[in-house]
């Protein structure tokens, strides 16, 4: 799998938890591969009913989509498949005429037509949608996660264009014509294109993506057919960027070497709670499990003198927490009140983490996004994910530059500039407010 980017979908069994989008890979099951059916992709009647009703009444579409998928599940195989996500706010869409084979410079315009007519003049309000846009090798989907539908499903190879126009991205696709008369013979239509618009603090990273997408579909076909084309193979394969990744302080042998463990015995009162609070290691993190984010200075942890900020707990009395969930961790722990003593099995490690990521160029995406300084998505696979990047983790410094109380676009923009050795250092966002007194600490 290339560049470790998303791989194939058909049909969404849509979100098991809408609180994770943004946080987690969406999950989503698909056929079998099967050839191209001419009559694969998007149709008027579905752009149609999103032109005409601009999702008041999207359910019917939806059903539409999922008695299309029981179809198919019934006839072949199923396997797991994962997707990126990114936030956007739907501004709407409109179409126009596309003939012949328009020039990037033609297209440009296009968008900016489709803009003008959707965007609200400076100054008035503009009507928009909170969404996810998911993308893949073989599709791009618009997902309304809070109702639980679909409200857009293209075809990767439907799509004519994408611009990142400040912080808007339009996504061009070609409409489909269906036959329309009763002998089943299509009637000759204008060539039309489906132009949707959206908003976006990252625009240019969701066309890096969908960029990228595109690469790595056309990569798997050409696989697929035995050809190489060394002309398509950029001057570093994308391959190469991942293996020269590596964890900065080498994570993994910290959990792999016993010696590294160290089991800690806390006498308590009974009845006494330990005086800890506790938070989930990070999405992206080599070993699952929760993290020490505060001590109480008068509790019986903080007191053994023995256990610190940062240090992660593997087992709490023999009992192994690693990818339990964090209630019941948090359970196990309250779960000890009435004990006189309790053996935590931790792994020492300071609350700062360090990453050391190898981006060569600009044109390998880092594979991650930030909302206020804070990681909220990691492509699965991706050199960030390779260099020890985590969900759920606040960025304290980019290349040893404070950026604590810098504005979120120009975070971002360090971000998609930075080349080379990029080094920054984050901690578990609950552990920075706690310390930094944004939050009070819950002690159990």
């Amino acid at each position: 799998m290339n560049g470790g980017l998303v791989q194939r979908l058909a049909q969404l069994n849509l979100i098991r938890d809408p609180a994770t989008v943004g946080t987690k890979t969406l999950v989503i099951t698909r056929p079998r591969q099967h050839p191209v059916h001419p009559d694969d992709g998007d149709t008027d009647q579905e752009t149609d009913r999103l032109l005409g009703q601009q999702r008041s009444d999207d359910t019917g579409f939806y059903d539409e989509k999922e008695k299309e998928a029981n179809k198919k599940k019934g006839r072949s195989k199923e396997v797991l498949i994962e997707g990126v996500l990114f936030r956007a706010r739907y501004l709407g869409s409109t179409q126009l005429v596309s003939e012949g084979q328009p020039t990037k410079t033609t297209r440009m315009m296009q968008a900016e037509e489709a803009v003008s007519r959707i965007k609200a003049p400076d100054g008035e309000s503009q009507p928009s949608t909170e969404v996810d846009l998911f993308i893949s090798t073989e599709k791009i989907m618009v997902l309304n996660t809070d109702l639980k539908e679909i409200m857009m499903d293209h075809a990767l190879r439907t799509i004519s264009y994408i611009a990142d126009i400040g912080d808007l991205v339009v996504l061009m696709a070609r409409r489909r014509v269906l036959p329309t008369d009763d002998s089943g013979n299509s009637i000759q239509k204008t060539p039309k294109m489906i132009c949707h618009v959206f908003e976006s603090d990252e625009a240019q990273f969701i066309a890096q993506s969908i960029g990228q997408a595109f690469q790595v579909a056309y990569l798997e076909f050409l696989k697929a057919n035995g050809i190489e084309d060394h002309s398509f193979v950029k001057e570093m394969d994308y391959q190469e960027v991942l293996n020269s990744q590596e964890i900065f302080g080498d994570e993994l042998q910290m959990f792999a070497k016993k010696e590294l463990q160290k089991e800690v015995v806390v006498p308590k009162m009974k009845s006494e709670i330990l005086g800890v609070v506790v938070v989930e290691s990070g999405w992206g993190s080599m070993v699952p499990t929760v993290v020490i984010a505060n001590l109480s200075p008068t509790g019986a942890a903080a007191k053994c003198g023995q256990l610190n900020i940062g240090d992660q707990i593997i087992a709490i009395n023999g009992v192994s927490l690693v990818g339990l969930p964090l209630s019941t961790c948090q359970n196990y722990i309250k779960n000890t009140k009435y004990n006189t003593a309790v053996k935590l099995t931790v792994v020492p490690c300071p609350p700062v983490v360090e990453v050391k990521i190898r981006r060569p160029d600009t044109k390998y995406q880092l594979g991650f996004s930030v909302q206020n300084g804070v990681i909220c998505s990691l492509l699965r696979g991706g050199i960030a994910e390779r260099g020890g990047v985590r969900v759920g983790h606040r960025i304290i410094d980019i290349n040893s530059q404070s950026v604590v109380a810098v504005p979120h676009e120009k975070i971002v923009n360090l971000l998609a500039t930075s080349v080379g050795e990029i080094r920054m250092k984050t901690m578990p966002t609950s552990i920075f407010r706690l310390l930094t007194g944004q939050e009070t600490p819950q002690y159990i």
